[in-house]
């Protein structure tokens, strides 16, 4: 069980509820007891759950004993939990093992296959701690040879901290969502691998150089957001505004992050003559 990650989570799930969404007979009408937090109080999200406020207080605190699964389902509706934040509010009360080594096998062959058919489009394939497992030949001639990139370096956070600002950025009402979508994946990847020092190691390198990805992180946010805008400055291409696409890979915790463009963009007639099309047969 992971107390104080516990704590944080349900701290800020309860910040983001709106009290107007929330039934009249639970929730304290204005009045007298002025609203001092944004959201719920504690008493609030206690009544929902059906459990005492003392002990939701001490879950907020860090100092409860581990929740019963019944108590994790009744607190994920209280607060209106996805399916995804459901899991890791059980990860980090200790109701879900730890992912183990297995967890992170190698690609399976029916998605290396898919990768390489994707191709003129780029595509790569990361795992849960974003180090980038396989790529195809377009994705190497827009990004980088990653190939020749150390296997420690081949990794989304480190390549944006290195190349950010002069091959990738953001275009005008994207800014800092690929930094707040990093949080999200190491945060949840923090919660399957408790023991392993690299998410640690890569929130404290991204933390030293984005605001946004601070941001991000103190949100406790572990959505997964399936399209980002991206703008690519290729030194051949010029300048491409692109949908960076997330797939995730059926029965392993890895994803498949797949680059397009809008249907008859110049940005679609730059990344269709990138590079020959390296498809498996």
């Amino acid at each position: 069980m992971r107390r104080a990650e516990l704590a944080d989570f349900l701290r800020r799930r309860r910040e983001a509820l709106h009290p107007s969404r929330m039934p009249a007979s639970v929730v304290h009408p204005p009045g007298p007891r002025a609203r001092r937090t944004p959201g719920l109080r504690r008493e609030e999200v206690a009544a929902l759950a059906g459990v005492s406020t003392s002990y939701y207080e001490r879950l907020e605190q860090a100092r409860a004993p581990r929740p019963s699964p019944q108590v994790l389902s009744a607190l994920g509706t209280a607060l209106r939990l996805t399916d995804m934040e459901r899991e890791h509010l059980a990860r980090l009360a200790g109701q879900i093992p730890p992912s183990t080594d297995a967890d992170q096998a190698p690609v399976p062959a029916d998605a290396l296959r898919l990768l390489h058919r994707l191709a003129p489009f780029p595509a790569y394939v990361v795992n849960d701690l974003e180090d980038i497992v396989a790529w195809n030949s377009t994705a190497a001639a827009l990004i980088t040879d990653f190939g020749q990139v150390p296997a420690h370096e081949r990794n989304t956070v480190r390549l944006a901290i290195r190349l950010g600002g002069t091959l990738c950025s953001a275009p005008v009402g994207a800014e800092g969502d690929f930094a707040r979508q990093s949080a999200a994946h190491l945060r949840a990847a923090g919660a399957r691998h408790p023991a392993d020092r690299a998410p640690a190691e890569l929130v404290n390198e991204y933390a030293a150089h984005s605001p946004d990805f601070v941001a991000g992180w103190r949100s406790h946010d572990v959505h997964l957001r399936p399209t980002l805008r991206k703008r690519l400055h290729h030194p051949e291409l010029g300048e491409l505004e692109l949908d960076r696409q997330t797939l995730l890979v059926p029965g392993t915790s890895l994803r498949l992050v797949l680059y397009t463009a809008d249907p008859g963009s110049p940005s679609a007639t730059a990344l269709a003559g990138l590079g020959p099309n390296d498809g498996a047969p």
